[in-house]
């Protein structure tokens, strides 16, 4: 069971997968839940769909200067 902040079927998914990986990997349950969120946590961040990236999403943008 993902935690409350995991949401949609996609990113449930993939926090079994991951957390499934790291098991395998040798990794306490803990610390493959842990792992597992905070990846899928910081896939939702880059993406946009967390409430603090959403009001950051247009600041975090830098402007391109070509030289010629």
């Amino acid at each position: 069971m993902p935690p409350r902040g995991v949401k949609g079927a996609k990113n449930k998914r993939m926090y079994e997968h991951i957390k499934e990986s790291e098991k395998k990997e040798g990794r306490s349950t803990k610390s493959a839940k842990r792992i597992a969120a905070a990846t899928v946590n910081k896939r939702r961040a880059k993406k946009g769909t967390t409430k603090k990236s959403r009001s950051r999403k247009g600041s975090s943008k830098k402007s391109s200067s070509k030289k010629r």
